[in-house]
Parts: C-alpha cells; sequence; structure tokens
C-alpha cells in the first residue's frame, strides 16, 4: 500500500532515545520530509506488535538495540496537499529508550544519524511535533 494518499490513516512507531543530555535524531532520506530531521521510527507491518515494529524499526535506521522504559505519546501527523487533500495521515505511538547495544550508524531511510544535545534542537530542521515531543519526555524521563 501507497504510504502517499492511503485510505486510512496508517499506524507508526518513534522512540525518542536519550543518552545523557542528547536525543538521538536521524535525517530522513526519502519522502516524506525529505532532509528533515525527526526521532528513529517507522510504520507497523501487518501482525507486528507495537514495541516489536520500534525496535525493528530503530535497529534498521540506527544500528542499534534499545530497552523500552515507557510508552509516552500518541499524536497525528496529517499532511494535505496544494487542493487539501490528506496526502499523508500518520497515527504515531512514540516510547521513551535507551540503547541496549548496538554499533551507531545511518541504515535504511536516513542519510545521518546524530547524539542531538536537546539544548540545540532547535538548530536542526526538525519535523512538526518533535522539539515538544522530545522537550516533555526529558522532564518525563528526568522525572
Amino acid at each position: 500500500m501507497s504510504r502517499q494518499y492511503p485510505p486510512h490513516p496508517l499506524l507508526g512507531v518513534g522512540a525518542i532515545i536519550f543518552e545523557g543530555d542528547t536525543v538521538l535524531l536521524v535525517e530522513r532520506a526519502g519522502e516524506p520530509l525529505k532532509g528533515w530531521w525527526s526521532i528513529p521510527g517507522g510504520l507497523l507491518e501487518t501482525g507486528e506488535k507495537l514495541e516489536d515494529a520500534l525496535r525493528r524499526e530503530v535497529l534498521e535506521e540506527t544500528g542499534l538495540t534499545v530497552e523500552i522504559l515507557s510508552r509516552f505519546d500518541l499524536f497525528e501527523r496529517i499532511m494535505r496537499d496544494a487542493g487539501g487533500r490528506a496526502e499523508y495521515h500518520y497515527v504515531l505511538v512514540d516510547y521513551i529508550c535507551r540503547t541496549a547495544g548496538g554499533e551507531l550508524h545511518a541504515g535504511d531511510d536516513v542519510s545521518r544519524v546524530e547524539w542531538v544535545p536537546c539544548a540545540h534542537l532547535r538548530d536542526y530542521k526538525v519535523t512538526s511535533g518533535t522539539i515538544e515531543a522530545v522537550e516533555r519526555a526529558f522532564t518525563h524521563a528526568r522525572g
């Protein structure tokens, strides 16, 4: 099924991964939002559980394995075309995670991966809602 003009919203997952005062961001290699930075993640495959999809996507995009600490946020991303039609429509479940192993490298669907100081997120061209989600997750994770 095409991600573009889907017949129904597509379900995806995202990983907010902290290391100290930094968060892991990936630069998207393809559309939608090619060249924008976001948290690692992607779409579920049929029959796949949310947390399994999260682990798979993080490994594919970054080379890292993660420990999931908590389910954190649920939101929609709707991108409309010039005529107002929903060109892309995602329902996304974000998790707070920490690294468990692996070797960091840019993998599937990403051009670069970087540990970004949370204080410098605004220096990056990040996808809508990413800065706010990371800031809330950072506060939540610190208790």
